[in-house]
């Protein structure tokens, strides 16, 4: 079993992800979060909030709709440049993406190739189908990523809107309501997470790429003579944020995208990368957007996205620097980065997932030796600690198997209560990641955890 295969496993088995729609035989690259990775993925966005929002005197927070009118996405050019080149092969039948396939046969990368420039690429280098071998394919032609859906009762009547791609536009249009109902002023920033749409055509790698998926973005306006060193920031403080999750600086790089490659909307773009078990992949991206978007709406809908600075009375459309992000690519990365098969030195070994505390599912987990303890104060010592910590109570099995299972939950201590607790008043800490045991006084646990746990 590989790396990611184990994974993938302990997920399912601990409870963090199960395929969706799973008694009926699932449907391809969908994913259900259950109870420790919905708590996870909580977590997570918590911290990103708190860092990068509550924390913060130059950003807030917006909440727009999933469906929005449609001259949202003409205005934003996703009508006429979110599309992918797909080509079938004639002999099985499947489809891919033309760029991608070349990338991945070639090593060299395909973005800004005309569909004739891609399908002479394949030609000439003689690209095989990664499904069945042969070469025998079709002309790339250009496939619409967003979901279309329809706003009515009756569908044969009923205006076509779109599942959005991204949650970006929905803080470009409330720019002007943003500026009209706060004293919000430049520098500020946005900050919005939700689902997103993408009708990709090969999602894969577990949770890496999928259709739906929830988006961290930010959108933040600056002048445009402050553009570079406020994209300096962004990078900065994500390198410090990724590090505060756990994640090691060696399995990240930044890589700058070409002109060639560059999105429609975008001068400059830096994207986070990470070594995962299948490669060098995207994390997260950082864009400068420019004026793109607010020109575009402002010429669409004719509604004046300026800004008036207070003190100098310059009119201008702000520049935007995008920090962007996937939470679900994020908890992938945690969960990678955490993941641990340690060898215990006596021929056994223990799988272990090293959570940061302020991201594990379970902070505690609370322990009765034996059942006939539950009453004895091992449950009113369980109810104290989970008004102050994410907690759980497990009274089943040896007390063996269920460090083993909090280990493989991430759980940073666990607390066994046993009979001598009831006479001294005290409990046995055990801690994750070194496995050693500390008396405590259940008088000092509180404040002991907290010290721990920080």
């Amino acid at each position: 079993m590989n790396f990611m295969d184990e994974i993938v496993a302990l997920c399912k088995r601990r409870g963090f992800i199960y395929p969706g729609s799973d008694i009926y035989g699932g449907l391809a690259n969908t994913w259900d979060y259950g109870p420790y990775g919905v708590q996870l993925k909580k977590n997570i966005l918590d911290d990103w909030w708190k860092t990068f929002i509550e924390d913060r005197d130059d950003m807030m927070g917006l909440d727009s709709g999933i469906l929005m009118n449609p001259k949202v996405w003409e205005a934003s050019g996703h009508l006429g440049n979110f599309s992918d080149p797909l080509m079938d092969c004639k002999s099985c039948k499947n489809r891919v993406r033309a760029d991608h396939l070349i990338e991945k046969s070639t090593g060299k990368l395909a973005d800004g190739m005309s569909n004739e420039e891609l399908f002479e690429a394949i030609i000439k280098e003689n690209i095989k189908c990664p499904y069945c071998g042969k070469s025998e394919w079709t002309k790339p032609r250009d496939f619409q990523m967003m979901f279309k859906t329809y706003q009515g009762v009756l569908e044969d009547t009923a205006s076509e809107i779109y599942l959005r791609p991204e949650t970006a536009q929905g803080i470009f249009v409330n720019f002007k309501n943003i500026l009209d109902s706060t004293r919000a002023r430049i520098p500020f920033g946005v900050g919005q997470y939700g689902k997103s749409f993408r009708n990709e055509i090969t999602p894969g790698n577990f949770i890496f790429r999928t259709r739906e998926f929830e988006q961290l973005e930010i959108e933040y306006f600056v002048h445009p003579d402050e553009v570079d060193e406020k994209f300096d920031e962004w990078i900065e403080s994500f390198k410090i944020w990724f590090h505060s999750l756990g994640v090691s600086a060696s399995k990240l790089r930044l890589r700058w995208h070409s002109k060639e490659e560059l999105s429609h909307y975008s001068s400059k773009t830096v994207d986070f990368e990470y070594e995962y078990p299948f490669g060098w992949g995207e994390l997260m991206g950082i864009a400068h957007r420019g004026d793109y978007d607010l020109s575009r709406h402002m010429q669409f809908s004719s509604v004046k996205m300026q800004y008036k600075d207070p003190v100098t009375n310059e009119a201008y459309i702000p520049h935007t620097v995008e920090p962007a992000l996937g939470l679900t690519r994020t908890l992938l990365i945690v969960l990678l980065e955490a993941y641990e098969q340690e060898d215990l030195g006596d021929g056994s070994s223990r799988t272990v997932l090293h959570l940061p505390a302020k991201l594990a599912p379970i902070q505690v987990a609370v322990f009765p030796l034996q059942k006939k303890l539950n009453d004895k104060g091992a449950k009113e010592l369980y109810g104290q600690l989970k008004s102050h910590f994410r907690a759980e109570y497990d009274d089943s099995g040896a007390i063996g198997k269920r460090y083993r299972r909090q280990d493989e939950i991430g759980t940073p201590f666990c607390i066994t209560f046993d009979f001598d607790s009831i006479e001294d008043e005290s409990v046995t800490v055990r801690c994750r990641d070194t496995m050693e045991q500390e008396r405590v006084k259940v008088e000092d646990l509180i404040a002991y955890l907290n010290k721990s746990l920080s």
